[in-house]
């Protein structure tokens, strides 16, 4: 079997090259080990790719130093000292596979915690999408407008949701995780504080917009510090909490926002107790949430150093990064769109996961029309049978934990190489289960002759279908760019934000005038033809990921585990 080789440096997982500082170090520090050979396992040869392809493709990395004519005076008389003879012995990196600095190697509970805390600020952002929708009837009595203009509110959020991930992404990949999100979410509470106060539609409308703009963050970048903080056995799970937050919050909101909006307190107490959750996760996020981007990480490792050995001239390749405005617009924030238009899967995978997400949001029209309109239940009541939604969803997370071990089992046969693909038949299960969940919803839901169980049962399917069809095309984007996780994410968020911003304007009046049966049938057909698109991505998406710019090479992406 040959020996890996990392493809930037040219080093192989062996190496018997001339000796380098490093190793002249550990040989004065381990006489009795001089001039033995040097070994870099399969993770850290894969850690050295990330790291080195993401430098290459960040601003100001290739940029050369400007000549001696242009210096800036030294100051105090002084010259100009001499550069450092070799920069590259100045760059700190991770200490072999095991440095417990690198997030892969934080305490279990570490990563509980920080996961706890960003599964926690997703769900927050999706459910302030739909609490909305069951403050559409009150608020368009109060201004005096129809219900299609009220329900704006829901579509101008999502469409927050699309403009977002174009800064909050680029953003993360430049400056780390922590302080994007944390502005994020804190920018989402203060708009949505300005939504619960506004005394005319105009204002409502507006803060609804931004409160999505800044919400985005959560979906942008919690996928991508999943990714930095867990190797590949383990991250499926952490993006199946992801998934969960994601959709859960649309379908918990409606009952909790219905039962508010008929209470003494009121819809705007909707939007108050959305902001108090959003000022909540900040809180979490300042005290408890470190950085888990690994060239910040780095940041800080030469920061300590330079501390420790008054040596002014350690640092990590992130510190030569130059903040340039023309190149951070043609470069970070344009690459989403770049990935969007010119990588195949990245744009097959998000229009098929905007579809579902599309209907996702169908389904906030349909259920009143089905709960409320044809059995006369009130609003809150109304609003209950979400709850057959999430039992699907959670049914999900079940079925996903217990096929995890038959996923981890293949990985360790392929010598821990993952293959994207391996995620994708469990789709397939999920469009199934999705299929039959809106005929089921269309042809049980259209009269009040049959038992309002039957249409809340079929949620249990549809829940189970979103759920699978989505965590394994998160898992399948992730595992084929791992190193632009946030950017890819921003990519599907955009696309799949712009979709679902739309169906909301139009589902009411689709599921009243085709009337529920064939609106549901029209959405299980529609449903059913496109369950065989993962198939379409197992036989040919290894061919298309091997002429990608931004998947990984695969002869060093390996990884042993946590």
């Amino acid at each position: 079997m040959e020996t890996p080789v990392d493809r930037y440096s040219g080093l192989s997982a062996i190496e018997t090259a001339t000796p380098t500082h490093e190793d002249t170090e550990y040989a004065a520090i381990n006489p009795s080990r001089a001039g033995a050979t040097r070994v870099r396992s399969n993770v850290e040869l894969s850690r050295i790719e990330t790291l080195r392809v993401t430098q290459q493709r960040t601003i100001g990395s290739g940029r050369p130093p400007e000549p001696p004519e242009k210096w800036l005076p030294f100051g105090g008389g002084k010259p100009h000292p001499p550069l450092l003879p070799d920069p590259d012995m100045y760059v700190v990196e991770f200490d072999g596979e095991h440095d417990p600095m690198h997030p892969h190697n934080w305490p279990t509970r570490t990563k509980i915690l920080l996961s706890v805390i960003l599964a926690y600020v997703t769900f927050v952002s999706s459910f302030a999408s739909a609490i909305y929708s069951a403050t559409v009837g009150t608020t368009s009595e109060k201004f005096g407008v129809s219900t299609e203009v009220t329900t704006l509110g829901v579509t101008l959020y999502v469409l927050g949701f699309a403009a977002g991930p174009t800064f909050w992404a680029p953003a993360s990949e430049l400056s780390g995780r922590r302080w994007p999100i944390t502005a994020g979410v804190f920018g989402y509470s203060i708009f949505t504080i300005g939504t619960a106060t506004a005394k005319d539609l105009q204002t409502i409308m507006l803060t609804r917009f931004f409160a999505g703009l800044f919400a985005a963050a959560p979906l942008a970048i919690v996928p991508a510090a999943f990714a930095d903080i867990y190797n590949n056995r383990t991250r499926g799970v952490a993006i199946a909490m992801f998934a969960m937050a994601v959709f859960v919050g649309p379908f918990a909101s409606p009952f909790v926002g219905g039962f508010i909006t008929m209470s003494y307190l009121g819809w705007r107490w909707t939007m108050y107790i959305s902001a108090i959750m959003g000022f909540l996760g900040s809180v979490l996020l300042i005290l408890f949430f470190k950085e888990t981007y690994a060239p910040i990480v780095l940041l800080e490792k030469a920061a300590i150093l330079r501390r420790q050995t008054h040596n002014w001239g350690i640092h990590a390749k992130q510190a030569e990064v130059e903040i340039d405005f023309n190149e951070i617009i043609t470069v970070n924030f344009s690459r989403p769109f770049r990935m969007l238009f010119t990588e195949p899967i990245v744009f097959l995978v998000t229009l098929y996961m905007s579809f579902i997400y599309g209907l996702m949001y169908a389904l906030l029209s349909a259920y009143p029309i089905v709960f409320q309109q044809i059995h006369g239940m009130n609003l809150g009541v109304g609003s209950l049978p979400f709850i057959g939604l999430i039992i699907g969803e959670i049914l999900a997370g079940v079925y996903t934990l217990l096929t995890q071990p038959s996923y981890t089992k293949k990985l360790v046969a392929n010598n821990n190489m993952p293959i994207p693909e391996w995620r994708l038949p469990h789709a397939i299960v999920g469009g199934i289960a999705f299929t039959i969940g809106l005929f089921w919803f269309g042809w049980t839901g259209f009269t009040g002759s049959v038992h309002w169980m039957a249409p809340t049962a079929s949620g249990v399917f549809t829940g189970f279908g979103i759920y699978c069809i989505f965590l394994q095309c998160f898992n399948y984007l992730i595992d084929s760019y791992l190193q632009f996780a946030a950017s890819v994410f921003a990519a599907n968020t955009i696309l799949r934000s712009a979709v679902g911003a739309g169906f909301p304007l139009f589902s009411r009046q689709m599921f009243q005038n085709l009337g529920v049966q064939w609106a549901g049938t029209l959405l299980g057909c529609l449903a059913a033809v496109m369950i065989p698109i993962p198939l379409g991505f197992i036989m040919f998406g290894p061919a298309l990921r091997r002429k990608s710019k931004f998947a990984p090479d695969p002869s060093v992406y390996t990884e042993k585990g946590d």
